[in-house]
């Protein structure tokens, strides 16, 4: 069973200034992660982001370094998109994840449905941007880093939540 487990990277998302950016760029991370079907072809990454302005600067810096980038704004808008895709990896942001509801199908049922959760990681982040600083993230004003893993309770909950739901047959 434990080959039946995808991989879970859970990381705090920020923002700063040029001078002042620090950690990892999360693009190489994400990189290192990306299963290429062959050297051929780019990675595919399903970026699950609702903000634009987020999910252009992750799209950039991915593109960058040469993985195809395709994004939904939700969950559910995921699912469709997944079909058409077919992701190497998923990029998401916990917050957005559709908590359980019956006859919802998320992008984690739509793994398991299509025999993919197993070979396809999971990469969860939560961001904490300000949404007046948003703008900046497009602009290239700011830059998005690594930074500690939040440790509030809902995203606990959620991370609690989501590793459930994983784990379900």
């Amino acid at each position: 069973m434990a080959a039946e487990v995808p991989v879970l990277v859970t990381a705090g998302l920020g923002q700063a200034s040029r001078d002042a950016a620090y950690g990892a760029d999360p693009a190489v991370l994400l990189k290192a992660l990306a299963p290429r079907d062959s050297e051929q072809h780019p990675p595919r990454v399903l970026l699950i982001e609702e903000h634009a302005e987020i999910a252009l600067a992750l799209t950039s810096t991915l593109e960058r370094r040469g993985m195809q980038v395709a994004r939904a704004a939700s969950d559910a808008d995921a699912v469709a998109l997944a079909g058409q895709f077919r992701p190497n990896l998923v990029v998401m942001d916990l917050m957005q994840i559709e908590r359980r509801q019956e006859g919802h199908a998320g992008i984690i049922d739509w793994l398991r449905a299509n025999g993919q959760l197993n070979r396809t990681p999971l990469v969860v982040y939560t961001a904490a941007v300000d949404q007046a600083d948003l703008p900046r993230l497009a602009s290239g004003e700011t830059v998005l880093f690594l930074a500690e893993r939040s440790t509030s309770g809902e995203v606990q909950s959620r991370i609690v939540e989501l590793l459930a739901r994983i784990g379900t047959n």
